[in-house]
């Protein structure tokens, strides 16, 4: 398993429990979540 690094965000109430219901209905863990749709973003705005 690779190195992980903790940060903390400050983001809007109600996006905070859209993400958290999302990842419920994903079966998902919130790092495994937020890992992903940032590395998406991130491959779509800057191709490797």
């Amino acid at each position: 398993m690779a190195d992980k690094a903790q940060f903390n965000v400050y983001l809007p109430p109600a996006l905070v429990r859209a993400v958290k219901h999302r990842c419920i209905d994903e079966g998902v863990s919130l790092s495994t979540f937020v890992e992903r749709v940032l590395t998406e973003y991130l491959d779509e705005v800057e191709p490797s």
